[in-house]
């Protein structure tokens, strides 16, 4: 639901070296398609609530289908600043990285900004574990501000990851898995009520699933077992046939608007 803060969030996005925005709207109850629509925004439509995870899978897919080179991910909630899509992109295209995050931890950008004391924590403790299993070192594993390569994204299984918040995190496992180096650079942050957050219960259970996430690439690191997401046969965003994608999606164009409808 950001139909309050799409706006305000596309008109800070550096619109001299975005060649397209895309939406893809999750069956949220609010008016962002047609907000979306109102500013020209390449909106596509679920057809059932798909997850966070799911919503991913089809701006991924869709932003390959379309050609991109460069795929930003920005939340529509201005939580982050939009202006920084300028120097995620950059280190991608001088290729120095194939995929750039945007850090809240870098710096002190993360409690200044709003962020609750627990999530915090929980980040903190959350990514040394995650160091620790994967051998790598992250400043967080966390943030929904991520920049990729379109190779990065083709060559990855990500049809195999969770539906769920925990597809961020069974993606970067898949990256340093696959031997990609992570770029990072410093986000502020704000946390406010239209901005988008899990609860305490759902946070929890995203927690178990980050371990989860973290083991399983620990355990194919040291060669006991190779999880399904990390298998190197596992299902691709291009693997998916047209019959497939348009039984899930369909764009905004051939939809009407009567309803209210909004997005993750």
């Amino acid at each position: 639901n950001a139909a309050k803060t799409l706006e305000k969030t596309y008109g800070e996005l550096p619109h001299d070296v975005v060649d397209r925005v895309m939406l893809v709207d999750d069956r949220s109850a609010d008016e962002t398609v047609a907000v979306a629509r109102r500013l020209g925004i390449h909106t596509f439509l679920h057809h059932r609530n798909r997850g966070y995870g799911g919503n991913q899978k089809t701006c991924y897919r869709e932003a390959l289908r379309g050609g991109e080179d460069i795929v930003i991910m920005v939340h529509p909630d201005y939580q982050y600043s939009p202006k920084l899509v300028t120097a995620m992109a950059s280190l991608i295209a001088s290729g120095e990285f194939r995929v750039v995050l945007g850090s809240r931890i870098l710096g002190v950008g993360a409690r200044r900004g709003g962020m609750p004391l627990y999530k915090y924590i929980s980040n903190r403790v959350l990514t040394l574990f995650e160091n620790l299993l994967l051998g790598y070192k992250l400043s967080e594993y966390h943030t929904g501000y991520r920049a990729f390569h379109r190779d990065l994204l083709e060559s990855l299984p990500l049809l195999e990851n969770s539906d769920d918040f925990v597809f961020d995190n069974q993606m970067l496992v898949q990256i340093i898995r696959a031997g990609y180096d992570i770029g990072e650079i410093t986000c502020p942050t704000k946390y406010f009520a239209e901005a988008s957050s899990i609860n305490f219960r759902r946070s929890v259970r995203y927690g178990f699933g980050v371990l989860g996430a973290a083991i399983g690439g620990f355990c194919d690191r040291v060669g006991w077992y190779t999880p399904t997401f990390l298998r190197k046969e596992g299902r691709r965003l291009g693997d998916l046939d047209y019959d497939e994608v348009r039984a899930e999606v369909r764009e905004a164009s051939s939809e009407r608007l009567d309803a209210p409808t909004g997005s993750v």
